[in-house]
């Protein structure tokens, strides 16, 4: 597939030069990427493509395959052993390996790393300091001096937030150029506005109830906004305004601000977090679905006992009840005997009586006017053209698989009867009353249309179902089928033909590349957005502007002064200033001359940064060795064996157990058994859910935690806030102690290994003695067979076996007095058969 002027332009420079490549959404970012992978899709190369799923992998394998490509990249997972990945990267080519695999293979050198030509990096936003992607870059760049590093990224926004964050992910990937291309670049308007799409704009009005439940919950949603800044003065009050409130990235934007001191807020404070999420997704469903189902969800929190018992305020508000009855209104047209009752304030939960003497008044979506509109006026259009050369196909893009559903429903059966039938379904639900219809076939997503010919659209939406199924499958059976497909699973077809109706989510649907995949497969003549996205708007600018000759027509329908085009304007808006920052980040950006990594004993590729463990560890100045040892996570030294826990790890073990057994193989095998429990200090934490009590309870975590130290004694635990910390502890605890042996820590085993030589629960049981600790306890099982045997030796031999008189007097005072009644039993014998008894040490 040919590439665009500035295509070739950005292509050049990621080829003769490393660097992080910055784009605008839909700009066609993975044209680029397609276009590079396959100049090195050839076995004499060997490169490295990272952060990618696997539906992206399938998206560019099959890409490379339709351009004729027969080295295609192979995908590396954990199903492959350690000797078949070697042989694969001997091999060459361009691999897809998670970063997981790859870590360990670089650690273990099972990677000819001076052999490997480059490193793809997808979604370079995500390279923080401490993730994997970043602790293999440093690796690779300790062995290799001379292959590339070449990252991508579409979302510029994520290198706006923290401070001089685009130039830290710079300083992790070790490049030294920033290549930005926003939409308003000179190359990329110049080239996009040559082939300009016919935009045909639909600025559709609401209905009054539609305005008035806006309102109400833009409202309800200020004033949410004001009782927080009562709450909590820890969040940025600029960034916290109904204009974002209302985007979809406002909840992740107020958690990553919260979450700090998010143990320290009250539940107010954290019940109006909830409550903003919650009316943000209202708001959204106002335009997004029919009038049934927003009161369907109106109604659902408003009468919920756990939102009013949970609820911070605002379900009591005069705007509350402006939603309610307005939402209601849509559904229901008030007789005149009940106009009385319904001016009073509704306060959430409405009686059935009252209910029923409502009578349903539908109130259809304008936007399904809209839409019928547009499909009347293509159709007339394509009753002009000339039937040889074909109509063309439209392609109605919806927000998400709820949305193209209803549609679906919406163009086979009509607005009314579409309506009724959720109407339906919503009494169903309440088990009140459903109409008794024949049962519908499963909606199902086919790889053809079925052509029809005499029927208009305008006629087909405005038939009963039963006329509409008849027509098709008359026509069906006197025409033949058209012969074109489509890969992605998330289309919807069989709805209406000639021309061929499909209809895609933007999001939600199995395949996130779905859509490009479809508009590029089907080469629609027409295309409908009922829902606005701001990256499939620049796709279809790059799709019309690669092929020029292909007629297209978008149709935009918004609803005009809504919270939909609001999020549109402010998506926009936010690129745009997102770039704009950037680009003087750029400008005052200073980059050493050593930051790629090239020059020969580079300090900064030992330089101490936060990443995991392992990664901290290596960087600190201590070489980490991969090995597969049953016993610990790391081995510091022969003595001293480390488990690490996260917090939630720590939660789970302390709940099933594991995390004791865990101790009990450290504490057999090492002298010195360590727990790190590692925490992020901008995520809080609590190990448990609700506050301590005065009573100690078996099922509290920290109760557990706290009888896990008392039952060894000889545990430390290590807390470490971060990654540094626990670099420098791991540090301190192996200066002037001897180096771990790699086989040594590989031979031992969790049980096997240990109970071949001494018995378990003869040992626990040794340890509760008077006079018996971890320091003495292995000299008396390396002298005594059994109890027996102990309880009969004298205080003098005791003695030189403890090295203790004390410990000596207060173990034989145990032996005597309780002693009497044991037999000889041979309890430190390990287990046998029963008719060979083995001695607790081991015969050599």
């Amino acid at each position: 597939m040919p590439l665009l002027e500035y295509e070739k332009e950005i292509f050049l420079n990621c080829f003769h030069d490393d660097g992080l490549l910055i784009m605008s959404q839909g700009l066609g970012l993975e044209r680029i990427l397609i276009n590079l992978i396959k100049v090195y899709c050839d076995p004499g190369n060997l490169v490295f493509v990272l952060n990618n799923n696997n539906v992206e992998e399938d998206y560019i394998c099959d890409r490379l395959k339709s351009d004729g490509v027969k080295e295609i990249p192979k995908v590396v997972t954990n199903e492959f052993t350690a000797p078949n990945r070697q042989k694969i990267y001997t091999e060459g080519g361009v691999l897809f390996v998670t970063s997981r695999i790859l870590v360990v293979d670089f650690l273990t050198e099972n990677i000819p790393a001076n052999l490997i030509t480059g490193i793809i990096v997808c979604k370079a936003h995500k390279i923080l300091d401490s993730c994997q992607e970043a602790f293999i870059l440093r690796l690779y760049r300790q062995k290799n001096k001379t292959g590339f590093i070449k990252a991508f990224s579409d979302r510029p926004s994520g290198f706006t937030t923290g401070f001089a964050h685009v130039e830290n992910v710079m300083k992790n990937l070790f490049l030294k150029k920033l290549f930005l291309w926003p939409r308003f670049h000179a190359n990329v308007a110049s080239c996009l506005d040559k082939h300009k799409i016919e935009v045909v704009e639909l600025h559709i009005q609401m209905t009054s109830t539609m305005v008035a439940c806006q309102t109400a919950l833009l409202d309800l949603i200020n004033s949410c906004i004001s009782d927080l800044k009562r709450y909590t003065s820890a969040i940025d009050f600029d960034e916290i305004t109904v204009e974002n409130a209302i985007g979809k990235s406002f909840d992740i934007m107020i958690r990553h601000q919260l979450n700090p001191i998010w143990n320290q807020l009250s539940s107010k404070a954290k019940q109006i977090v909830s409550d903003l999420k919650t009316l943000r997704m209202i708001s959204q469903d106002l335009t997004q679905y029919d009038c049934v189902t927003f009161f369907s969800v109106v109604n659902s929190i408003c009468t919920s006992e756990k939102t009013f018992g949970e609820n911070s305020g605002w379900l009591f508000l005069d705007s509350a009840d402006s939603l309610i009855v307005n939402s209601k209104m849509r559904v229901y047209k008030t007789n005149k005997s009940s106009k009385k009752k319904e001016d009073s304030k509704l306060k959430g939960v409405a009686s059935e009586n009252r209910e029923n003497e409502n009578v349903p008044d539908l109130e259809i979506p304008p936007k399904w006017t809209g839409l019928s509109e547009i499909l009347a006026e293509i159709q007339n259009e394509n009753a002009e053209l000339d039937p040889d050369f074909g109509r063309g196909k439209i392609l109605i893009v919806a927000e998400d698989d709820r949305t193209c559903s209803q549609l679906r429903e919406f163009l086979s059966k009509g607005g009314k009867n579409t309506l009724a039938s959720l109407y339906n379904r919503y009494l169903a639900s309440k088990g009140k009353y459903m109409e008794v219809t024949s049962p519908k076939k499963k909606k199902q997503k086919l790889t053809k249309t079925k052509p029809t010919k005499e029927a208009t659209l305008v006629e087909l939406t405005e038939m009963e179902p039963e006329e509409i199924a008849s027509r098709l499958n008359t026509e069906e059976e006197s025409n033949e089928e058209e012969n074109f497909r489509c890969s992605s699973q998330d289309a919807y077809y069989g709805i209406l033909s000639q021309p061929a109706v499909i209809i895609h989510p933007i999001h939600g649907g199995s395949d996130s590349l779905g859509l490009q995949r479809t508009l590029w497969e089907i080469n629609p003549h027409y295309v409908i957005l009922y829902d606005s996205c701001m990256k499939f708007v620049r796709e279809l600018e790059v799709y019309h502007a690669t092929r020029p000759h292909v007629p297209l027509r978008v149709y935009f329908l918004i609803y005009s002064n809504s919270v939909e085009e609001q999020q549109y304007l402010t998506t926009l808006r936010k690129e745009k200033e997102a770039f704009e920052f950037l680009i003087k980040e750029k400008a005052l950006m200073v980059i050493p001359e050593e930051r790629d990594g090239k020059l020969e004993n580079d300090p900064n590729l030992h330089a101490v940064s936060a990443l995991q463990a392992p990664t901290s560890s290596r960087k600190g100045g201590m070489e980490v060795k991969a090995e597969n040892h049953k016993v610990g996570d790391y081995i510091l030294t022969p003595d001293i064996c480390v488990e690490r826990k996260s917090i939630s790890d720590l939660i789970g073990s302390l709940s099933n157990g594991r995390l004791y057994n865990q101790c009990v193989s450290m504490s057999r095998h090492y002298k010195r058994p360590v727990l790190l429990i590692e925490f992020d200090t901008n995520k809080y934490f609590s190990l448990n859910k609700y506050q301590l009590d005065n009573d100690v309870s078996i099922r509290d975590n920290t109760s557990r935690l706290a009888l896990l130290t008392l039952h060894f004694p000889n545990l430390r635990i290590l807390w470490c806030q971060n990654p540094y910390a626990t670099a420098e502890l791991f540090h301190e605890l192996k200066v002037g102690r001897e180096q771990p042996s790699a086989s040594a820590a590989v031979a031992v085993s969790e049980t096997t290994d240990y109970i071949d030589k001494y018995n378990p629960k003869p040992q626990d049981f040794l340890l509760k003695l008077p006079g018996v600790n971890l320091k003495n306890y292995r000299l008396i099982m390396n002298k005594v067979t059994n109890i027996y045997e102990l309880s009969q030796l004298t205080e003098e031999e005791l003695t030189k076996i403890l090295g203790n008189a004390s410990n000596a007097q207060q173990l034989l005072r145990f032996l005597r007095s309780k002693a009497d009644g044991l037999h000889q039993v041979g309890l430190f014998s390990a287990p046998s058969k029963p008719e060979k008894k083995r001695p607790f040490k081991r015969k050599l």
